[in-house]
This record gives structure tokens, sequence and C-alpha cells, in this order.
């Protein structure tokens, strides 16, 4: 590595650096994070601007979206009037969880009938123009708050564009044309055509049911259009689900769960887009399911109601020969009176005669839904053994009594107990009637659905904001993505340990120069010649003050130089060789030097800018003798400085500098000036740096931050040493202002330099 100064030991300058290095390498530099994040601050924004104005977007052209709900409140099963008549009905009474219910209502049972009365397997909707048509068309009916439709744009005439309205109550087809689609068109006049894979089926009218056979299907195709309002040529899409599609499709848009958590009542809603409707199947579940229940219960009713009419009769009949007989026996013998204790026998055998009829009829009810091992029945079985063994206890009594006196009682027993029967269950009927009448099942409805003012989705807001912090974060991602692809060299201290070469300074981005790039944009000269150079118009600019940190360094890179010129090149067009030139040309004047600069880039040189001069008569015609040294030199004497511009651009450049006059013409200029800077061509467009470095004791190659790879610089710098060039060091340029540690370490460097530590 070559260094200003032999007295200073190479290696604990390196030291230094590389310790520097590793202490910020070791730790995450926020400094560092902030300055990408800087650099790509546009970036971030455009990303930003268009994922929130998509999201903006989405949020108002989305469909409306609008949330129907009732309230259900499933009761636990009690007894009915009946039930309460008779114990052994509680006994076998069970409760039906609220997840059970659940699925009631999602059975096809409900669903299903849901589906026929509403025609909810019966799909018709308007023909959008592909991907944006439905949510343009939508938007625009929004906007125009009319019930007419839509004119079509660009003669688009077969599509809806707003307002269109169909309603079928009858669309049946073919089973193989089950869930596929089918066309319709409306042709005027109120009448349509309906149309399968590119053939017109059937032509029909509004209000009016039309009746098609299709050869080769079984099925005819039936269609009733209630209702349709729509331009001529408008078409629409019509589809006859099958069941159960419809079905699975009421499934998904239908959600059941319970309030809270033990309460009994279930919340039914659904999401749509058409409110009326949405409304319509919530209300229509909530009745069929509350219907159901009814029927369930007033079917039990009717079971044994059927029942007792059916046994009602024969107790009659059997009610009537028992009274007979007695009637004809007691003409027969007489009247015949019993005693107390025969009374009483004939009592008690009665009420058990009575309850063991009952009981045998309860077990007839069961064994029509158990079998004869359930527990129930086992149950009634025992207690008619028991009835029955306290029978026979009496009828042992009744054997030792007189024969007419067991004749009378038994005739008597049969008279009563077929009495008391009788009435019982002609009560037990009656009862059930009048409970049958008054049925009310186990649930109830506490709300139905109600038109919503106000959609569920979209959340506008909630869409703006998810979209702005999305649009943020990519932003961000991509800018550290092309920190991370970006292979271009960013920092100073990776020159110096890669390639070997010292940066003799870091120029921090200035914001005021951009000025005057725009201010110098496309302008010729003016009258009054006066420069735009950032070392005269901000002098304290922090870009100035690392070219004054700059004009220290090569006070020292000239000891041992062996004439005063000083040649600015760079690997390629747009690093910032002549903004360093110029400024640094002022600089060096303002420290009491004589200088002269020279634009010695002879095909795209343009110092005569800033410089507010001319390109003519300069370089080019000095070197062919058009002109001679003094008409060439132009002063500048607002920055102290005289400049020779490059003249008419010569078609042969380099071999304009290869001719002896131009080295002849350093000669002279160096002894009349403290020290000359060139502004040459790039070193990898054409050769001019490599033939100007020759004659120049210290050669400065510009560098921007983030614009070149290490490969380019290194090829740069082997060009240049192949040449024979002197090159002392690189001028790191445009480092951003959030990556100021460079600068600082810069001044760490060169006070070393001063003070030869």
């Amino acid at each position: 590595m070559t260094y200003p100064t032999p007295d200073i030991p190479p290696d604990s300058i390196k030291n230094r650096f590389d310790q520097f290095t590793d202490q910020n390498n070791d730790e995450i530099d926020l400094g560092e994070l902030l300055s990408v994040l800087i650099d790509n601050k546009k970036v971030i924004i455009i990303i930003t601007f268009i994922i929130t104005f998509m999201g903006i977007a989405i949020a108002l052209l989305s469909t409306p979206v609008y949330r129907a709900d009732s309230l259900l409140q499933i009761r636990e099963n009690t007894p009915s009037i009946t039930d309460q008549l008779d114990s052994l009905t509680n006994f076998f009474e069970t409760k039906t969880p609220v997840q059970a219910e659940i699925e009631l209502i999602k059975s096809r049972a409900i669903l299903g009938k849901a589906i026929r009365n509403l025609h909810l397997d019966i799909i018709a909707t308007p023909k959008f123009f592909p991907i944006i048509g439905k949510t343009t068309a939508k938007w625009l009916q929004r906007l125009s708050n009319s019930d007419l439709p839509s004119p079509p744009p660009l003669g688009l005439s077969s599509f809806a564009w707003g307002g269109e309205l169909i309603q079928v109550d009858t669309l049946e087809v073919p089973d193989e044309w089950l869930n596929e689609a089918i066309t319709l068109q409306a042709i005027g006049q109120n009448k349509y055509q309906l149309i399968y894979d590119d053939e017109v089926i059937l032509e029909g009218t509004i209000g009016k049911l039309t009746t098609q056979k299709i050869d080769g299907y079984q099925q005819s195709v039936k269609l009733f259009v209630t209702q349709l309002k729509a331009r001529p040529e408008t078409r629409f899409t019509l589809t006859r689900y099958s069941r159960a599609k419809a079905i699975e499709e009421l499934k998904m848009v239908l959600s059941i769960a319970e309030v809270g958590k033990g309460t009994g009542i279930l919340e039914l809603a659904i999401e749509s887009d058409d409110r009326k409707r949405a409304v319509q199947i919530v209300n229509e579940i909530a009745n069929i399911y509350l219907q159901q229940s009814v029927e369930q219960k007033s079917a039990e009713s009717q079971k044994t109601l059927e029942f007792l009419e059916k046994q009602l009769p024969e107790l009659k009949e059997q009610l009537e020969t028992a009274t007979n007989t007695l009637n004809s026996y007691r003409i027969r013998k007489g009247s015949i009176n019993l005693d107390l204790e025969t009374q009483n026998i004939l009592t008690s055998t009665v009420e058990l005669n009575t309850q063991i009829t009952l009981l045998q009829q309860k077990r007839d009810e069961l064994r029509q839904k158990f079998t004869e091992s359930h527990p129930s029945i086992i149950a009634i079985d025992k207690q008619i053994s028991r009835l029955q063994a306290q029978i026979n206890a009496f009828d042992r009594k009744i054997s030792i009594l007189p024969e007419t006196q067991q004749i009378i009682l038994r005739l008597s027993r049969d008279v009563e107990v077929n009495s008391e029967l009788y009435t019982t269950l002609l009560n037990h009927a009656q009862t059930i009637r009048v409970a049958k009448a008054g049925t009310v099942g186990n649930v109830r409805i506490v709300d139905y659905a109600m038109s919503p003012d106000l959609p569920v989705k979209p959340k506008k807001m909630l869409i703006i904001g998810i979209a702005l912090m999305a649009g943020l974060m990519l932003g961000i991602v991509t800018a550290f993505a092309r920190k991370s692809l970006n292979r271009s060299v960013e920092d100073p201290n990776i020159i110096e340990k890669s390639l070997d070469t010292p940066v003799y300074a870091a120029i921090q981005y200035s914001k005021y120069q951009k000025l005057i790039e725009k201010k110098l944009k496309g302008k010729s000269a003016p009258d009054d010649h006066h420069p735009v150079l950032l070392a005269l118009e901000n002098k304290e600019d922090l870009a100035i003050e690392s070219l004054r940190s700059l004009r220290t360094t090569l006070h020292f890179a000239f000891l041992e130089a062996h004439n005063n010129i000083i040649m600015i090149t760079g690997p390629s067009p747009g690093v910032g060789k002549t903004f360093v030139s110029t400024n640094l040309a002022v600089v060096m004047a303002d420290a009491g030097k004589k200088i002269l600069l020279i634009d010695g880039d002879l095909r795209r040189g343009m110092i005569h800018k800033p410089l507010r001069q001319h390109r003519e008569q300069g370089l080019s015609e000095l070197i062919s003798q058009a002109i001679d040294l003094h008409d060439a030199i132009k002063p500048i004497p607002q920055a102290n400085i005289d400049f020779i511009a490059t003249g008419e651009i010569p078609p042969n450049p380099s071999e304009l500098l290869l001719h002896e006059r131009f080295e002849q013409l350093l000669g002279i200029v160096s002894k009349q000036y403290d020290l000359i800077i060139i502004d040459s061509s790039p070193i990898l467009a054409a050769t001019d740096a490599a033939i100007i470095g020759r004659l120049a004791s210290v050669t400065l190659m510009v560098v921007k931050s983030g614009s070149h790879p290490l490969r380019e610089l290194e090829q740069s710098m082997k060009k240049l040493v192949q040449a024979g060039v002197n090159l002392k060091g690189v001028i790191f340029n445009g480092i951003p202002e959030a990556s100021s540690r460079y600068r600082y370490g810069q001044y760490v460097y060169q006070y070393d330099y001063r003070n030869k530590k």
C-alpha cells in the first residue's frame, strides 16, 4: 500500500482502520439501517402508495355484504297435560342437548324444505364482464342511484352493467343438466330465449310457464320467469342445483351458534349481498324448525289418541255386556243386597283390576317403541304381577261366600271395572284432544331477522389500515432486499481492505448540490459568467468540508511529487468527478494557491456549464495550435481560478492527447501555477485517462457510493496501473446523510497524518 508519508508505519494505520471496522461489524448499526431506509425512501413511498391505493379501491369497490340474524330459544322438554296425568311418561322423558338442536337445523329435512319454499336451488344472476364487470357494475349502480339498467360501454350489450333484475320461480331441467350453467337472453317485449351449448332451447314470455321437450332426454325443460328487467341482448346465467348441491351451498353461508354457554339460545345468521334474500332465508329456516318441533309434539299425542280411540269402543261394548248380564241375573234371582264386607271386597277388586288394565294399556304403548327386555316394560310387568297377587287373595275370600253372593259380586265387579276403565280412558282421550290443540314445541323464536341497515363487510377503515401497514412493510422489505442484492460498494473501508488502496476523502451527499444541478440542467452560459458552484454558494456544506480535508491530505501527497499536476478520473460516467474537480479547485484557491482547472474530457466534458463559460476556444484548439495559451485560459475571478475548456469536441481525442504538444503545454502551465487540476474521461470508457495520468504526479479516482461492484473498481485500478499511472488513492463520493460514520472515520484518518501518529 502506498501512503503519503514514509514516516508513518503502514501497519499502525491499517490496524487502526481494521479495529474501527471490526468494532462496527460486531454490532447492529442502527445508523446504517436507517441509512438504507433513507436511501430507499422513494421506493418505500411508492410501494406504500400503490398498496394503500389498492386497499382504498378494494374498500370502495367491494360489494357490501349484509348480515341477517335470528334468535331461537331451545327450552327443556316439559311434560304435557297428558304426561302430567301419567307419572310413567316423565320417567321416560329425556333432554335434547343444544348441539343436537344445531345439527337438526342443519339437517336435510329442514334445509331442504326451506330450499323448496324459497326456490334456493334455482340460481339466476346477470352475466357480467369478466374479472371487473360485477364490481364495476355494482359500483356504478350505487353511484347512479337508479333502478334502470345502466347503458353498456363500448357496445358490450350482452353483459350486465348494473340495474338488471331477474326472478325465476320454476326451472326444471334434465338430470344431466343439473349444476350446469344455462344462458337466458332478454330479447325485448317481455320475451326471452334459453340457450344451452350455443343452441336456443326455448323462447318464452315473462309471467307464463314455458315447457319444451328436448330430443334425447326424458325430462322436459320447464321455465317460469316471474320478473325480468334488462336491456335487449343482456344475458343471464341460470343454474338448477341438485338437492344435495343446494343444501351444501346453504350450509356454507348459514352459521348457527349458541349465544353464551348453557343459555339454550341459538343465533341463526346468513351473510349475503342481498339483504332481503338473507332475511327471507333466516326467517324461513326458523319457522320451519319451529313448525317441526310443534309437529313432533303433536305426532306423539296423535299416536296416543289413536290408540285410545281404538280401545274405547271395545270397553264400551264390554261395559254394556257386563251391565246386561248383571241385570238379567238380578231379575231372575231377585234383588240381593251385599253386606259391608262383601262391598269392601268388591271395591278393592275393582280398583286393582282397573289399575291392571291401565298398566296393560301402557305396556301396549311402550311395546310400540321398545322390546320385551326394556327396563320400562319389565317394571310394568312386575307391577302387574304384584297387583294380580292381591286380586288372587281377594278371589280366595270370595270363594268362601255363598254362591249367589259370589255371582253377584263377580258380575258387579265386571260392571264396575269396565265402567271405571271406560270413564278414565274417555277423560284421557278428551284431555289429549285439548292438549293437541294447544301443543307448543320446545322451540321459541325470540327475534325474527330484520333487514340490516349497514353492511358488515367490507370493513373499509380496517382494509385501508391493513393496506397501509402492508405497503409500508413491503416497502421496507424491498429496501433491505435491494440492499442485500446490491453488490455495489457502499463502504470505503471495503476498498481499502480489498483493493489495498487508501481512501483520501469520503464526500457526503449534498442536497444543495442537487438543487444546483437542476438549476444548470439544459441552460447555456449567461452573459454575466457568474459560476454556480457549491464551494461558492454554500461554503459550509459538509461536502465542501470533506474537500477541505482532502486539500490537507493532498499537501502531504505532493511532498514526493515530480510535478504539480493532479488528474481526477473515475471508473464510469456520472460518479461526480466534475463536481470534485471544480469544487476542489475553488477550495485550493481559497488556501491562497494559484490554480488552473483543465477540462481534459474531450468526449463529454461539461465543466464549462457550472463555470458559466463557453466550450469553444479550449484544449483541443490549443493542442492543434489554432489558438495560443493566452486565448485558451479563461479567468474565473469569483472563484479565483483559471480555466481551460475542452474546446470543440474532436473526432480523435486519444490521438490528440498523445501529441507531444499536450505534454509541452502541461510543462509550460506547470511553471505558471501552484496546482493544475485536470478532469479526464472515465478510465473504463476510454484510454484518455491513462494518457493524461502518465503526465500527472498524483491521480485520484472518484468512486460513487453504491454505483460500482468491487470487480469494476478492480478493473479500473488495474487499467491505470498497467498504463503507468501513479494512482494515489480514491475519493468516495455521495455517501448518504445517515452514513456519517464514514466521515468521522475519515477525520480520524487525516488526524493521524497531520500528527504523524
